[in-house]
């Protein structure tokens, strides 16, 4: 066999053990305290520092931000690793406040599939729906974990008929929880036809205490009424052979979903999850790049940038590029090309992470997510690439839909405004213009949600030393114009109540104060030049 050809096996052999996925929920449906309940049961963490302990000396793992701690919700989608039975998980935590979709939007750009999170007590809500809906476009497969089954919620066939009215799509129960509220005592394994019962241990710090018995001897020992033991054993016959008899194609699709059941705050049904995680979830896919052909696993090494995090390290003034690794094998030290400049780069120090805490990487295959410095050749969407080259046209520019202008107090620290703005810029945090007809002083600030505008304040204050003075801007609505279309911003740069201008990458944007002028706009240049989203 030849060296190629052995390299190629090797690729392959190592994609296979990749399990890239992204978590996605509405805000407080336990989301952050599943994905460090998983990092426990993957051996990453040995103690989980409790959500209800934020405040006290433990933070959940994957918030590292002081602004995340402080407040107790996700605003940066996290990176993390961990390694169980010979697969690599790669887990990419995102966050659920709805006002931060834009970067949960792009993650999910990075992720083979997505694991959602629902609240048993209030379903689907509006922000999984949305976040639902990329899954969907992309049609990558989403497998359901139902959290805080130990609370009073619906009642599990409720469940499923709730992700199937609000998501148009199949729920296939893949586990059942014997008893809920405060009778919840188990879960039943749809497949291996065994109940887990557990014991709280350590309130949900260490892995719960189970003990795996069949259904009638799991009966015996519950405190349930004859009438709970006989719905729950009606149940299980309805259920019994749902899941064997799940499509595969339509599970890849997204068009079917497997649904757990569990707790995730007292590590309920986390062992019957995790077992089968691994089979559900697939390994990393070829990527399309802008032929709209696929990048093979097992072609030189390619991969794109989808994340960037400045000031990681709050002591260094440095900023993390994440790459995803879409094709061939990675070595620290690799030689790329940069895909939009052709600049050519050494990767001299790949990191794996886990928060904010860094590891040293020595080599990573397709599905693996790299942390690297940016030298500042980096910004969302960048393909990186070492032979035969590619471009990734994957991560599309989102439409802001709040705009604020900003200036410093301090008008010698105009510099370090423009300096952190363009980083936080790159990271896509928020979007940076120059001010229709403004002044120099001031810049335009767009966001897909009002509380990165605090992200942003936040962050400046704290990592750049600048305080802004900010003024609210009412635009009705704004549309990406094509680059290559001068006439067409000649056009509207003369139309009424219409404002063009470009953000620091040079793309143009056009801003209108009405729904009229929006109209007028359509009807002067046609609607399918005014972008609502616009590929990198």
């Amino acid at each position: 066999m030849s060296t190629t050809a052995t390299a190629d096996t090797s690729i392959s052999t190592e994609a296979l053990k990749r399990r890239t996925f992204a978590i996605i929920s509405h805000p407080d449906a336990g989301k952050t305290t599943l994905t460090e309940k998983l990092l426990l049961y993957g051996g990453a963490i040995h103690e989980a520092g409790s959500v209800r302990a934020r405040k006290a000396s433990h933070h959940a793992a994957s918030d590292w931000m002081a602004i995340e701690k402080e407040r107790g919700i996700s605003v940066t989608s996290s990176v993390m690793r961990f390694e169980k039975d010979g697969i690599k998980y790669n887990l990419l935590d995102t966050p659920g406040h709805k006002d931060f979709s834009e970067d949960t939007l792009r993650t999910l750009v990075a992720a083979d599939s997505g694991l959602m999170v629902i609240d048993v007590a209030k379903g689907v809500e509006e922000q999984t729906e949305k976040l639902f809906e990329v899954c969907k476009l992309r049609e990558v497969p989403v497998i359901t974990f139902v959290n805080k089954c130990d609370r009073p919620g619906m009642e599990p066939l409720e469940v499923l008929s709730n992700i199937e009215n609000k998501l148009g799509i199949e729920a296939v129960p893949a586990s059942w929880p014997m008893g809920y509220g405060q009778k919840f005592q188990g879960i039943y394994d749809v497949q291996a036809k065994k109940v887990h019962v557990y014991e709280k241990a350590d309130h949900g710090a260490k892995k719960a205490i189970t003990e795996l018995v069949s259904p009638e001897e799991a009966l015996d020992r519950s405190n349930l009424s004859n009438l709970e033991k006989e719905a729950f054993l009606e149940e299980l016959m309805l259920i019994d052979d749902m899941y064997e008899g799940m499509d595969q194609d339509l599970y890849n699709g997204g068009k079917v979903t497997p649904v757990f059941f569990g707790s995730a705050l007292n590590n309920f049904g986390l062992d019957v999850f995790l077992h089968y995680f691994h089979r559900l979830a697939p390994p990393p896919q070829g990527y399309e790049y802008s032929k709209g052909e696929k990048r093979g696993l097992e072609d030189e090494f390619s991969g794109f940038i989808f994340k960037m995090q400045a000031n990681m390290n709050p002591g260094h003034r440095d900023c993390a590029a994440f790459i995803r690794i879409a094709s061939g094998k990675f070595v620290r030290g690799q030689d790329v090309v940069v895909a939009h400049t052709g600049k050519k780069l050494k990767l001299a120090t790949p990191h794996t992470l886990m928060g904010d805490d860094r590891q040293l990487l020595e080599e990573a295959y397709p599905g693996d997510i790299v942390s690297i410095f940016n030298p500042g050749d980096f910004r969302i969407g960048t393909t990186v690439y070492a032979k035969n080259p590619v471009q990734f046209d994957i991560i599309p520019l989102f439409t802001p839909e709040h705009f604020q202008k900003v200036a410093t107090k301090d008008p010698f620290k105009r510099k370090q405004l423009r300096e952190g703005l363009q980083q936080l810029s790159e990271e896509g945090v928020v979007h940076v213009f120059e001010v229709p007809n403004g002044v120099g002083n001031e810049l335009l600030l767009g966001t897909v949600g009002v509380l990165q505008f605090e992200v942003v304040e936040h962050r400046m204050r704290e990592e750049y030393n600048v305080d802004l003075v900010k003024t609210p801007v009412a635009y009705h609505c704004a549309r990406w114009l094509p680059n290559e279309r001068p006439d067409i911003i000649s056009k509207l740069e003369s139309a009424y109540s219409t404002h063009v201008t470009k953000d620091m990458e040079e793309n143009p944007i056009v801003l209108f104060d009405s729904m009229y002028a929006l109209q007028q706009a359509e009807e002067k240049v046609g609607a399918q030049h005014l972008f609502k989203f616009k590929q990198g």
